[in-house]
Parts: structure tokens; C-alpha cells; sequence
């Protein structure tokens, strides 16, 4: 089945200093491709040094003279979040656009950050938090834009407020789910704060909809040898074009929230065709367990306690 041309023109962002985390491969590197190539000054802030030193090299066979250097990153470690933020603190230079895309999900078993928290909530949503927090200072000094890389396991589910980390009943998706509404929850409140408080940042949110991106695929990190057994469904549907986004494709709405000209703050982003799996990028009504604000404000709350995010210092 031949597929329709879905793309995103990514504005000029000469001058703009542009931090993307999960980067290093797939999804993340393709959406750093463009940003290099839009001129932007981009900053990988990475796990594994190696990846990130073939990531580079991918970006620059397609843009030679692209600005992209890399920094130490692991967010499943609030101290190694917290040494990104010393360092780039440390330069001084204001950050313009923010995109949280790295995430896990489906570890093989129930596993632990390096603070003891379930390892999917510790690192997609508190190892953010906490990112953004000790950036703040640049993030208002460049007047951001962060955009947080949400997912369609955000449309149901909640949260457990009693047993964040799962301790006394674990399901690996709910918890996933949990992490990305979360996460979710905590992007809107960005957005609100930000506007009670005058920091004069922009929030909003993106989802990739449904396509075989890596995170599926064998995660050494976390324990996973080899892709879960639906990747090759997944796989399968996308290469004939049937309901299903690309890995090429999968990054436009974030790339569309974080960049578009005409992206709102607080609004939400993801594939237009059907089930919101795949398609063309476009605005979208927030998922359900999104819609609170009193969620959300809790969300932030327990966030900050958890993850001593510097949130009060830095405003």
C-alpha cells in the first residue's frame, strides 16, 4: 500500500538553543536531525556516550555543519538529572525549546531507579520533573518552549495515588500508563504555574501515536534482550502503511509542538488518522485522565517532594 507524504516543516531556529533528551537513537534522533538542520544549537543530553558519539556523526552526514554537542544524562538517577543541570547552569546559555522525549516502558520485571522509585515513573516522568526544575533559571531566561512526550497509554488508566511505586501490586503497563499521565498532568501545571508566577515559559504536550520506534525494541538498560513480542506486529502494520505512524513520522507532533509557530501553550498534540495512531500532526483534545487541575496540582506537589526539584530556588 503506497503512503501518503506526511511531514512537518520545521521553522528556522538560528540562534535557538534546543536541549532533546532519548536523542541518541531512533525517534529522538530523527527529530534531532531536523532540529540541527533547522539551524537550531542543539545540546543530546545522553546516557550512553557512544550512541551519542555515532548520533552526532548520523546528524552530521546530513548537515555538516550542524551544532550539536553532547552532555551526561541518566534520568533514572536524580543526581546524575541534577549534575546536567550544574553543568549547563554552569554556561549560561538561556535554553529555548525543551523537548522530554526519552522514556522506558515495559521493563521485563519491576524494577528500581537509583532513588528507589519504579523504574518507568522514575524516569519518565520524575527524572523530567526534576530536569526541569534545576533548568528553570534557563529556561525563563529563554523564554522556552518545553514540550513533554506524552503517550497513547495516557488515554486510560490512573493514578495510584497510595502506591506510586507499585510496591504492594505491580502491572508493568498500568505503571507505565501511571508515568506518562503523570507526566502528562505535570506538563498542563508547567503551563499554569508558569503563567501565575510569570516565568514566561510555554507548556504543552505531545504523543507519537503508535509506530515501531526503539522503545519496543531490546533496551540493554533494562534488562531486555530483544523486542517485545508485538514489535514485529507494529512493524508489520507501519511498513504497509495501515493505521500505524513510522519512526519518521512518529516525532511530528512533538516537533510541531515544540517549534510550530502556531502551537498553543497547554495544548496537545498527536497523529490526526484514525485512533490517533498515526497520520499528520495536529492539535487534540486531552485524554481524560488529564483534564484535572487538581490532579495535576498534586501531581506537581508529590513530584517536587520526591524528586527535591529546586522548583522555589530557581523562581
Amino acid at each position: 500500500m503506497a503512503r501518503t507524504k506526511i511531514d512537518f516543516s520545521v521553522p528556522d531556529l538560528t540562534g535557538r538553543r534546543v536541549v532533546i533528551t532519548g536523542a541518541s537513537d531512533g525517534m529522538g534522533l530523527i527529530m534531532a536531525t531536523r532540529l540541527a538542520g533547522a539551524g537550531a544549537e542543539l545540546v543530546l543530553p545522553v546516557r550512553n556516550a557512544a550512541k551519542g558519539d555515532r548520533a552526532i556523526t548520523q546528524i552530521r552526514r546530513s548537515h555538516p555543519d550542524a551544532t550539536v554537542s553532547l552532555r551526561t544524562l541518566d534520568l533514572s538517577s536524580l543526581a546524575s538529572v541534577a549534575a546536567l543541570g550544574d553543568t549547563l547552569r554552569g554556561e549560561g546559555d538561556p535554553i529555548h525549546v525543551l523537548i522530554n522525549n526519552a522514556g522506558v516502558m515495559r521493563p521485563p520485571n519491576r524494577q528500581l531507579t537509583a532513588d528507589g522509585f519504579e523504574v518507568q515513573f522514575g524516569t519518565n516522568h520524575l527524572g523530567h520533573f526534576a530536569l526541569v526544575g534545576h533548568l528553570l533559571p534557563l529556561l525563563r531566561a529563554g523564554r522556552a518552549r518545553v514540550t513533554s512526550q506524552i503517550s497513547v497509554a495516557a488515554r486510560r488508566g490512573t493514578i495510584n495515588w497510595d502506591d506510586l511505586n507499585g510496591d504492594r501490586s505491580y502491572n508493568v503497563m498500568r505503571a507505565y500508563s501511571q508515568s506518562k499521565i503523570a507526566f502528562g498532568l505535570f506538563g498542563l501545571e508547567l503551563q499554569r504555574r508558569s503563567e501565575a508566577q510569570g516565568w514566561g515559559i510555554t507548556s504543552n504536550l505531545s504523543h507519537p501515536g503508535v509506530a515501531p520506534t526503539n522503545l519496543l525494541g531490546a533496551r540493554p538498560e533494562i534488562g531486555r534482550s530483544q523486542t517485545v513480542p508485538q514489535y514485529r506486529l507494529i512493524q508489520g502494520l507501519s511498513s504497509r502503511g495501515i493505521l500505524l505512524g513510522t519512526v519518521e513520522t512518529a516525532g511530528l507532533p512533538a516537533l510541531m509542538a515544540a517549534t510550530g509557530p502556531d502551537a498553543r501553550p497547554g495544548a496537545f498534540y498527536g497523529p490526526s488518522g484514525p485512533g490517533n495512531l498515526g497520520g499528520r500532526p495536529a492539535e487534540q483534545r486531552l485524554y481524560p485522565p488529564l483534564r484535572s487541575p487538581e490532579d495535576a496540582a498534586r501531581v506537581w506537589d508529590v513530584s517536587e517532594r520526591l524528586a527535591k526539584a529546586p522548583f522555589a530556588a530557581s523562581a
